[in-house]
C-alpha cells in the first residue's frame, strides 16, 4: 500500500490526503481517502440566524467525492455540532454545512451529485449505471432514478394549455402530456390518455382560457365536462395534416382529367423518333429469350393437361410466376422483360431526353449537358445507355408521365424555392 500526506487550510476546512487500498491486488480497487476538518467563522444558526460559538460534539461524516486520477475518492469529513442557546429559538443543535461540497443527510458531495444527476437525466436507470462504472462513480440504478424528481405542478393551469398523447410503449400503452403554449414548457403528465384523467386534472387546476388540442374525441368531451368555458382550438400540426389530407382528396377525384389530357396530347401531337423503333420483334437480350423459352414451355405443358402445381415443380418456379405467364399475353410480358428502361436518377429526365432525341439531338454529351442544367445529378453512364436503347430501339420511348397525387400535393403545399 502507497501512502502520502499533505496538509492544507482554506478557512473553511484543514485536509490531509491518503492513499490506501480496500485489500485487493488491481489498480481499479485502489481509492484516494482525504481526512478533512471543517474550520473557519462561527457558523450562523440555520432558523434564527445569530453567530453561535459553543460546540456540542464532533462526529466524521464518509462523503464519496468525484474520481481523482482515475481512482475512487472519499472525504472523511470531521464536523462540528454547535448548541443554538437562544431561547425563542426551536433548534438546540445544529451542524455547518461547507459550501460546495456537503449537503444535509447526503453521502455524496454536491459536486458528484450533479454529475450523477446529469447522466441519470441523459441515461437513465442502467446504461446510466454502466456509464458510471468506466470513471469509477460510486453509484448504482436505483440511486440514479431516485434523484430523477418531478416538477412542481403548478396550483392553476396555464392560460393556453396544449393537450397530445405519446407513448409509453407504442402499441401498448399511451399517456397525456400538458404544455404551457406560451411558456414552451411541459406542466405535466398524465398515465392515460383517458377522459375521466383529464377531466380529473382540469378540475383539479382551473385558470385554462385556451386549450389546444388534437381531434381526439376524448379530450373535446373532457375539456366540455370540465372546462365549458375553455375555448378549444386545433393545433397547427392537425391543421396542416387535414389540409394535406383534403388537398391529396380533391386531387385524387380529379386525376382522371390529368390523364385525359396527357391522352389527348399524344394523339394530337404525334412524334417520329429519327431511328424509328423497330417492328414488335423479340429484342436482343437474354431475359427476353428466356421469357419466350419460358412461355412455350408453360404453354405447352398446360395443353397437356398438367396443372399449375405440377409445372411449377417441373420447371422449378413459383405458382405465381405460372399463372402470370398462363394468363398474360407474350407480347406484354416482352415488353415487361427489355432491358434499358431507365430507373433512379434518371427517370425524372427521360421524358424531356425523348423530346430532345426526336428533335434530332442524338449526341450524348449535348444531352447529358442539357439535363445537368436541368438538375440531373448522376452520371452519363445512364444517359448513354438510355439513348442507346433509342438507337436501336430496344427501349420504349418514355411519354410525359403523370404526376402522382403525393407529388401534386407537395405542389400544392410546400412554398415555392425563392
Amino acid at each position: 500500500m502507497c501512502s502520502a500526506s499533505a496538509t492544507t487550510r482554506s478557512g473553511s476546512a484543514s485536509v490531509v490526503n491518503r492513499s490506501g487500498s480496500d485489500g485487493g491486488s488491481g489498480l481499479s480497487r485502489v481509492r484516494w481517502s482525504v481526512e478533512a476538518t471543517s474550520c473557519g467563522r462561527p457558523p450562523l444558526c440555520p432558523d434564527c440566524g445569530c453567530p453561535r460559538r459553543r460546540v456540542h460534539s464532533r462526529y466524521v461524516r464518509r462523503i464519496a467525492e468525484r474520481p481523482a486520477a482515475g481512482r475512487p475518492l472519499v472525504i472523511l469529513l470531521s464536523v462540528r455540532r454547535f448548541f443554538c442557546e437562544r431561547a425563542s429559538c426551536r433548534r438546540r443543535t445544529f451542524v455547518k454545512q461547507v459550501a460546495d461540497l456537503s449537503e444535509r443527510y447526503r453521502r455524496h458531495s454536491v459536486g458528484l451529485r450533479r454529475w450523477t444527476l446529469a447522466i441519470a437525466t441523459f441515461l437513465g436507470g442502467r446504461p446510466g449505471e454502466r456509464l458510471c462504472q468506466a470513471p469509477q462513480l460510486p453509484t448504482r440504478r436505483t440511486h440514479l432514478l431516485g434523484l430523477l424528481t418531478p416538477p412542481p405542478v403548478p396550483e392553476r393551469a396555464p392560460r393556453v394549455l396544449g393537450v397530445d398523447e405519446f407513448a409509453f410503449r407504442k402499441g401498448w400503452r399511451y399517456g397525456t402530456v400538458l404544455v404551457d403554449i406560451e411558456a414552451a414548457r411541459v406542466v405535466d403528465i398524465l398515465p392515460d390518455r383517458d377522459a375521466a384523467t383529464f377531466a380529473a386534472w382540469l378540475r383539479e387546476h382551473p385558470g385554462a382560457e385556451i386549450i389546444c388540442r388534437d381531434r381526439a374525441s376524448a379530450y373535446s368531451s373532457a375539456v366540455r365536462d370540465a372546462a365549458p368555458d375553455a375555448q378549444e382550438i386545433a393545433d397547427r400540426w392537425h391543421l396542416l395534416h387535414n389540409l394535406s389530407s383534403a388537398v391529396e382528396k380533391t386531387c385524387h377525384q380529379h386525376r382522371p382529367c390529368l390523364r385525359k389530357q396527357a391522352e389527348a396530347d399524344r394523339e394530337a401531337k404525334p412524334r417520329l423518333i429519327i431511328n424509328p423503333l423497330p417492328p414488335p420483334t423479340l429484342p436482343p437480350t437474354k431475359m427476353a429469350v428466356r421469357t419466350v423459352d419460358r412461355y412455350s414451355d408453360i404453354h405447352r405443358l398446360l395443353a397437356q393437361g398438367h396443372g399449375i402445381s405440377e409445372i411449377a415443380r417441373r420447371m422449378h418456379l413459383d405458382r405465381k410466376t405460372v399463372r402470370r405467364f398462363r394468363g398474360t399475353g407474350l407480347d406484354e410480358l416482352l415488353a415487361s422483360s427489355r432491358h434499358g428502361r431507365p430507373k433512379g436518377v434518371l427517370e425524372p429526365f427521360t421524358a424531356y431526353l425523348t423530346e430532345r432525341f426526336t428533335d434530332g439531338v442524338t449526341n450524348t454529351t449535348d444531352l447529358f449537358r442539357d439535363i445537368r442544367q436541368r438538375g440531373y445529378q448522376g452520371s452519363d453512364l445512364p444517359v448513354r445507355r438510355y439513348v442507346a436503347g433509342l438507337k436501336a430501339g430496344t427501349v420504349e420511348p418514355a411519354r410525359g408521365a403523370i404526376p402522382s397525387l403525393r407529388k401534386i400535393t407537395t405542389w400544392i403545399m410546400v412554398p415555392a424555392a425563392l
